[in-house]
C-alpha cells in the first residue's frame, strides 16, 4: 500500500532546516498530531518515506490526516515550548496525554485572598494560590493540618461560614478551642493572619527549624518567668510541630529539593511515578498512565511528561530531577525549566534562580530511593493494564459493532447526543454532550437556551439541531487562520462534525431534528434515534428500527451517551429554575434589576437572609443607594411597596436587561 501522506507532501525545498513544530490536520482542519523537531526538513521528509518504513500507530495518524503545515520558531527551547502549547490547545487525537491514575489530595492556601484559607483540596487551585502535595490520602493530610493548626491557627472555614461571623461579631467554635485566630471578627488583624500563613507554608516548605526553635525558646522562657500555662501551650505545640514532622519520612540526608520520575512501559501504554522531596522529606507524590498513540523512546517519554508536569506546578519546580535516562532535548528542557523557575513564586520570593539538573543516579541513597520510584511505577503499570484492558477492548469492540450494525462508512469516533429538559413547557433548554473515541468529552459539551415556551419537544429539537449544524457550515466556511494555527485563538467551539448524531426520542424525535437540518449542507453526518421504552435505533426513511443485542457493548455505549445527555439537560434545566425561583421575589422590587439582584445575592447568598438585613447592611452592597436599601427593606419585610422618594435616581433607575444567550 502507498503511504497517503504522499498525496499532501509538500515540496521538499519548500521546508526549512530550522526548528520548528509542525501540526498534521484531517480533512475537517482539525489538528489530529503536533510535533517538533530540531530540524523540519529532516523530521517531515521521515513521514514520507516508504510505508512499510514507518511505525503501525504513525500509519494510523497518516491515514487521518490530509494537510501539514509548520510554524518556524529560533530556539529548540521555543520549539519545545510552543509544541507543548499546541497540544494543550488542540488536543491532537494522536498526541499521548496523561492521565492521574486517581484523584489526589492537595493541602491548600488560598493567599489569593485578602484572608487566606487552608483547605484540604483536589484538582486545580485558583492563580495566586499556594497548593502542597499531592498526598495519598486525604486523612493523612487533616491529620497533619490539625495538627499544625496548633501552632499556626489559621483560617480554615468557608467564605460562607467566614462571612456569618463576621457579621455576628461572634467567632466560631474552632477559635475557641485554639484552631483559628478569628481574623473574621477582629482577633487578629488581617497581617498578622497572613504571617501566620506565610509561616505555615514555610513549615510545609520543609523550612522547620526556626519553627521549632521559637517554640523551644517560647516555652523555656514563659517556664522562667513561672508562666506555666503558657509554657504548656507552648510545649503542645512543639510537640504537635515534631508529630507533624515525623509524618513526613526522610528518605535524602543533606536536606536537598529534587523530585524522582520513574517510568515503566511496554510498547503501547506506560506509567509514570513522580515523588517529590523538599528538605530531604517525602512530601507528596503522584502517578500517571498514558496511552502511546504514537511511538516514543523513553527519552521522548520523559520529556513530555516533565513538561507536563512543571505546567501543572510551575511554583514548584525544583533544582534537580533524578530520572532513569536524560529525557530526550534535556538542554533545551533544562533552560525552559529554569526560565519558569525565574517568573514562579519561588523565583519572587528571593531564592537563588538555578538551572534545572536530570541526574541519572549510579550508585548511593539517589539511586536506591529512584528504584524505590520504579517499583511503584511497575506495580501502577500492572494494576492499570489488567483494569483497563477490558475498558479499551469494550470501547473498540462497542464503535465497531455500532459502525456495523448502523452501516456506516467508518467507526463514530465522534459522538453528540442531543436531549431537551423543561419544566412543563417553561425554562425550555436543550443538551448537546460529545463522547470521543467512547470516552466523554465534556469540554466540547453545549448547552442552549431556547426561544420556545411552549411543551413542544419538537419544535425544541428542530431549532437546537438547527444550532448547532448552522453554526457548524457557519465555521466550515471561515478560512483557516494563521492565529488558529498557531494556537493564539482557539478555533470555533462548533467547528468539528460528529460521525453520529444521537437524539434522545424516537422517530417524531428524529424527523424534527432533520427538519432544523433539512436545507444545510450535512449529508456527511449520520442521524438516528434513540426511543425510550425498547431503546431500539431508528434510522431516517427506514421502516423497521435496528435493535442491539441486550448486554453488548455497542448497546451499553449508547445508553451511556443517552443518561449523559439526559444528565446534562436536566442540570442546566434545574439550575435557571433555582435561580428563577430563589430571584423571583426581588423582580418585584421597584429599581432592583438583574445586576443589583445579583450583587445582593451574592453579599447575603439568599431572599431570606436578604430579609433579615438592616438597612445599613443592605446600603453596604455596592450598587445601592441608602434610600434603595430602604426600600428593598420595606419591600421584604412585609411593609408593601413605596414610591422611592422623588429625585432618587438610584430608584428610579431602569432594571439592566439580561442578555440572552
Amino acid at each position: 500500500m502507498d503511504n497517503p501522506a504522499l498525496a499532501f507532501r509538500p515540496e521538499p525545498g519548500s521546508i526549512p532546516d530550522v526548528p520548528g513544530c509542525y501540526l498534521f490536520r484531517d480533512d475537517h482542519g482539525r489538528v489530529v498530531y503536533v510535533g517538533k523537531a530540531k530540524s523540519l526538513r529532516s523530521r517531515l521528509s521521515s513521514y514520507f518515506q516508504s510505508w512499510s518504513g514507518i511505525a503501525t500507530r504513525t500509519r494510523a495518524m497518516l491515514e487521518a490526516a490530509r494537510s501539514v503545515e509548520w510554524i518556524v520558531v529560533d530556539r529548540e527551547v521555543e520549539a519545545l515550548h510552543l509544541e507543548y502549547t499546541l497540544i494543550q490547545r488542540h488536543r491532537p487525537r494522536y498526541n499521548i496525554r496523561y492521565r492521574d491514575d486517581k484523584s489526589y489530595p492537595y493541602l491548600a492556601l488560598t493567599t489569593s485572598q485578602e484572608v487566606p484559607r487552608a483547605r484540604v483540596q483536589r484538582g486545580a487551585v485558583a492563580p495566586g494560590d499556594r497548593r502542597f502535595g499531592p498526598y495519598a490520602h486525604a486523612y493523612a493530610i487533616r491529620e497533619t493540618l490539625d495538627l499544625l493548626l496548633r501552632v499556626f491557627p489559621v483560617r480554615t472555614c468557608s467564605q460562607g461560614v467566614y462571612d456569618r461571623a463576621r457579621r455576628s461579631g461572634r467567632p466560631c467554635l474552632l477559635h475557641h478551642i485554639d484552631r483559628c485566630a478569628a481574623p473574621c471578627t477582629g482577633e487578629i488583624g488581617t497581617d498578622e493572619h497572613r504571617d501566620l500563613v506565610e509561616g505555615l507554608a514555610s513549615f510545609l516548605d520543609g523550612e522547620t527549624g526556626p519553627v521549632l526553635e521559637r517554640l523551644d525558646g517560647q516555652m523555656r522562657s514563659a517556664a522562667g518567668d513561672l508562666n506555666f500555662e503558657a509554657a504548656a501551650r507552648r510545649r503542645d505545640q512543639l510537640q504537635a510541630a515534631q508529630r507533624a514532622m515525623e509524618k513526613q519520612q526522610v528518605v535524602i540526608d543533606g536536606g536537598e529539593d529534587l523530585d524522582a520520575v520513574a517510568v515503566h512501559e511496554d510498547e503501547l501504554e506506560a506509567a509514570v511515578q513522580a515523588f517529590f522531596v523538599r528538605r530531604g522529606r517525602l512530601v507528596g507524590r503522584k502517578g500517571w498512565t498514558v496511552d502511546k498513540v504514537e511511538p516514543l523512546t523513553t527519552p521522548q517519554l520523559l520529556t513530555s511528561f516533565l513538561l507536563q508536569l512543571y505546567a501543572e506546578r510551575p511554583d514548584d519546580i525544583p533544582p534537580q530531577v533524578l530520572v532513569p535516562a536524560l529525557p530526550e532535548d534535556a538542554e533545551a528542557l533544562s533552560q525552559l525549566l529554569a526560565e519558569q523557575r525565574r517568573t514562579s513564586r519561588v523565583g519572587q520570593r528571593g531564592r537563588p534562580i538555578q538551572r534545572v539538573r536530570f541526574h541519572v543516579p549510579q550508585r548511593g541513597a539517589k539511586l536506591a530511593f529512584l528504584r524505590t520510584v520504579e517499583d511503584n511505577a511497575r506495580e501502577a503499570f500492572a494494576r492499570t493494564r489488567l483494569k483497563r484492558a477490558s475498558d479499551f477492548d469494550a470501547r473498540t469492540r462497542a464503535l465497531k459493532d455500532l459502525q456495523e450494525a448502523l452501516d456506516l462508512d467508518e467507526a463514530p469516533l465522534r459522538i453528540e447526543c442531543f436531549d431537551i429538559s423543561h419544566l412543563g413547557g417553561t425554562e425550555v433548554v436543550g443538551s448537546m454532550v460529545v463522547f470521543e473515541d467512547g470516552l466523554p468529552r465534556k469540554s466540547e459539551y453545549r448547552r442552549f437556551k431556547l426561544s420556545v415556551d411552549t411543551n413542544d419537544d419538537y419544535a425544541a429539537m428542530r431549532e437546537v439541531l438547527r444550532r448547532r449544524f448552522a453554526r457548524l457550515v457557519e465555521e466550515r466556511a471561515q478560512p483557516l487562520t494563521a492565529e488558529v494555527a498557531e494556537g493564539e485563538r482557539r478555533p470555533g467551539r462548533f467547528a468539528y462534525p460528529p460521525n453520529l448524531v444521537v437524539i434522545d426520542g424516537g422517530v417524531g424525535q428524529l424527523r424534527a431534528a432533520l427538519e432544523g437540518v433539512a436545507d444545510l449542507p450535512v449529508d456527511d453526518v449520520a442521524f438516528v434515534g434513540l426511543a425510550k421504552r425498547f431503546e431500539e435505533l431508528w434510522r431516517p426513511d427506514e421502516r423497521r428500527p435496528v435493535v442491539l443485542p441486550r448486554g453488548s457493548e455497542a448497546l451499553f455505549l449508547v445508553q451511556r451517551v443517552r443518561d449523559e445527555a439526559h444528565r446534562f439537560a436536566i442540570t442546566y434545566q434545574r439550575t435557571r429554575r433555582t435561580r428563577t425561583v430563589a430571584s423571583s421575589e426581588l423582580d418585584t422590587v421597584p429599581g432592583i434589576g438583574p445586576t443589583r439582584r445579583q450583587a445582593l445575592l451574592q453579599r447575603f447568598g439568599s431572599v431570606t437572609a436578604i430579609r433579615k438585613a438592616s438597612i445599613e447592611e443592605l446600603a453596604a452592597v455596592p450598587g445601592l443607594s441608602r434610600t434603595l436599601a430602604a426600600i428593598v427593606h420595606q419591600h421584604l419585610s412585609g411593609d408593601g411597596r413605596r414610591a422611592a422618594p422623588a429625585g432618587d435616581d438610584d430608584a428610579d433607575a431602569d432594571p439592566v436587561q439580561e442578555a440572552t444567550a
